[in-house]
């Protein structure tokens, strides 16, 4: 019955909190419409909200995080080395087709969100079936070395946490 009529407790609470700092007032009309948009919105979005995750190997979890630091660091370093010297591009940037197998939809929100922090990638497209992935790179040399380190380094971690 609760989780019916709130089903995201901590939104709710958020929402309440964020309008009444925002208008930066306490009035009991701030309050009233505070307390209204924080128990409707979870409702009227509750369609919107992704599966519920079941997160498992937290060492995994911890292993990927530091992979995805690791690269983006790599990638800030290729990019900057881009801007300020141009003559020492080595490779065209291109689109990189990669065959996903991961289906979770938590599993590929997560990889969009590791795509898009690293400079120099950038999702460009994802079939309908979810089955392949169009990634823009600033640097392709070897499209087959792309694809195999999103594949070890991302989308395998990523199953293994999430399916």
């Amino acid at each position: 019955m609760m989780k019916t009529l709130l089903p995201a407790p901590l939104l709710s609470v958020a929402l309440f909190l964020l309008w009444l700092l925002l208008n930066r007032s306490f009035s009991s009309g701030q309050i009233l419409l505070g307390a209204l948009l924080g128990l409707l919105l979870p409702l009227l979005l509750r369609g919107l909200r992704p599966l519920p995750v079941r997160v498992r190997h937290p060492l995994t979890i911890l292993r990927l995080a530091l992979r995805v630091v690791w690269d983006t660091s790599l990638s800030n370093f290729n990019v900057v080395r881009f801007m300020l010297f141009p003559g020492m591009r080595k490779h065209p940037a291109n689109f990189v087709r990669i065959p996903l197998e991961l289906r979770d939809p938590n599993g590929l929100a997560v990889l969009a969100m590791i795509v898009c922090i690293t400079p120099g990638t950038a999702w460009a497209e994802i079939s309908r079936d979810r089955s392949q992935l169009m990634l823009h790179v600033l640097e392709v040399d070897d499209p087959e070395e792309i694809v195999q380190h999103v594949k070890r380094c991302y989308e395998r971690p990523l199953m293994e946490i999430f399916e």
